[in-house]
């Protein structure tokens, strides 16, 4: 079985490992290398270095539309196309040139959180559960119907960050146990996507990024766990802008204007919110490293609290 594999960020590395447990992984596409760090030098993706270190040839076009590309993929002679978080879009022409397809291994249970950020979505939601699809590729944007699935559940302090790894080895294990089934000359049944129940997962953006004192406690605290590790929850903490790391709703407010800093100690920071107080547990000042909150109370001094 001859797969191609497209995909770019640390998420989809586990699902090209397994793809090469289960089958002859012939060519990997990713997105080009772009500027990053400091030095804003060229940086290869996750995915490219995890092709090379196999020896597997890469590709890196700017767009797969126009006869060029459509000609590089049939030149491969794919049986399926793998993609995971790849980044750019398919056009159909691209869609309908491997034997079995197209394959998406998707970060939600489908149709809820179809888009580009599904992971943080679900936590900023106060979702209980998600999961993995591995999905039939359509032209629409994950849209396509659904091969096999798992679910999990989403832990009560879980960031962003801790539940995409969770749920990169899940798409592996979704991944392969589909792979597996084709090898055994087994089609998995795809399972049109029921209309109700569609939501969309926007793209972050580090604007919103920024906290409301007037919302809510649990708000704030589902948007804290969901942008980390990135773009992380920032805010203005007694006159200081601060990034926000690791915070928890508590049932303290007493009627006080939202921003206000209401108690401070080794538990943390309570700040008055909309509704409750946020416990600020750990933050960052700016241009400085992550501390705890009472490592930030030493430093301000100037604070006088009730």
């Amino acid at each position: 079985m001859r797969i191609v594999f497209a995909g770019t960020p640390e998420f989809a590395v586990p699902s090209l490992r397994a793809a090469c447990t289960k089958a002859e992984v012939v060519a990997v596409y990713t997105q080009p290398d772009r500027p990053a760090g400091r030095g804003r030098g060229l940086q290869a993706s996750p995915v490219k270095l995890e092709a090379l270190s196999r020896g597997i040839p890469v590709l890196q076009p700017e767009t797969l539309k126009g006869p060029a590309s459509r000609d590089a993929l049939r030149a491969l002679k794919p049986d399926l196309m793998v993609v995971v978080a790849y980044g750019l879009l398919l056009p159909q022409a691209i869609l309908d040139i491997p034997e079995d397809g197209c394959w998406n291994v998707h970060a939600s249970l489908l149709p809820r959180w179809r888009g580009a950020a599904p992971i943080q979505r679900a936590i900023e939601a106060g979702d209980a559960q998600t999961g993995v699809c591995l999905m039939k590729m359509e032209k629409g944007l994950d849209t396509g119907p659904v091969l096999l699935s798992q679910s999990l559940a989403i832990g009560e302090d879980e960031t962003g960050g801790r539940l995409h790894d969770r749920l990169a080895e899940l798409g592996a294990q979704v991944l392969a146990d589909g792979l597996g089934l084709l090898r055994a000359g087994i089609r998995p049944m795809p399972r049109p996507q029921p209309a109700e129940g569609v939501t969309y997962a926007r793209k972050l953006d580090k604007a919103e990024a920024k906290l409301d004192w007037s919302q809510p406690a649990e708000v704030l605290a589902r948007k804290v766990r969901a942008f980390n590790p990135w773009p992380v929850a920032e805010a203005v903490l007694a006159g200081e802008r601060v990034r926000i790391h690791g915070a928890i709703a508590v049932d303290a407010n007493a009627g006080a204007v939202p921003g206000t800093l209401l108690a401070g100690g080794r538990e943390g920071l309570d700040v008055a919110c909309g509704e409750g107080a946020l416990r600020i547990r750990v933050l960052q000042r700016d241009g400085g490293k992550v501390i705890t909150a009472a490592d930030w109370l030493n430093a301000r001094r100037d604070l006088a609290l009730p």
